[in-house]
């Protein structure tokens, strides 16, 4: 059977939610669940969620024999980063010291304790959880028709830090600016939620699943911006 969008299965996240949000998208896509690195490799695109500790998915990940799969993956086809699945593209973690796929240079680090207050100088909880505004930093064709500024959903006690500008497709305060998307190539990865994002995350997934990198985006286009 061929398979048009393979989920990547290493234990860790909301499986079930991503993958019915992206069969509610792509209802005539074939969409699996899978560890399999045959199923993966063979598939037409791919999304990597994923929910919980760092340490704990970089386990899982090479217990599955699914590093270098995943890898492969993100060189080669439509490419989505869930959560988690975005962290560990980079380069290394704070959380649990953990070294990570290394994909993307950068690194991970945790909302400083010293910083998490609001300018009224109310305590800001840690993890970041709940609704939050997204502004897109460039231009992308996973962006098209998602209002500049649209709330998504986040959970989440660390950010990356990207070390090449370049790659940040989407930033978000709590309270200072982080990182909440990156994009480069056939790679999209976020640190919100899509697939509990309501309306503007289905849009993201909709749009993910007809994305051909490297072909100008026609509704970019229309709209005068210039999309990667």
């Amino acid at each position: 059977m061929s398979v048009d969008i393979a989920v990547i299965d290493y234990g860790m996240g909301n499986l079930r939610s991503v993958s019915k949000a992206i069969e509610h998208v792509a209802p005539a896509a074939s969409v699996v669940v899978t560890s399999d690195p045959a199923v993966i490799a063979a598939a037409g695109r791919v999304v990597f969620p994923g929910q919980g500790a760092a340490p704990d998915c970089m386990r899982e990940i090479d217990a599955r024999g699914l590093r270098q799969t995943i890898i492969d993956a993100a060189r080669s086809k439509p490419f989505l980063g869930i959560c988690m699945g975005m962290q560990v593209l980079f380069e290394h973690s704070e959380e649990g010291d953990t070294a990570c796929l290394g994909i993307l240079p950068g690194t991970v680090q945790r909302f400083p304790h010293e910083a998490m207050h609001d300018d009224r100088g109310n305590k800001l909880k840690v993890p970041h959880m709940g609704w939050n505004n997204v502004h897109q930093a460039a231009p992308h064709p996973l962006w098209v028709g998602i209002e500049e500024g649209a709330r998504f959903y986040f959970v989440h006690s660390y950010f990356v830090q990207p070390i090449s500008p370049d790659v940040i497709a989407g930033f978000s305060h709590y309270p200072f600016p982080f990182t909440c998307a990156v994009a480069t190539g056939n790679i999209f990865a976020v640190q919100f939620h899509p697939e509990k994002s309501q309306n503007d995350g289905l849009t993201l997934l909709g749009n993910f699943v007809t994305w051909n990198p490297g072909e100008r985006d026609t509704a970019c286009d229309m709209s005068g911006a210039a999309c990667a």
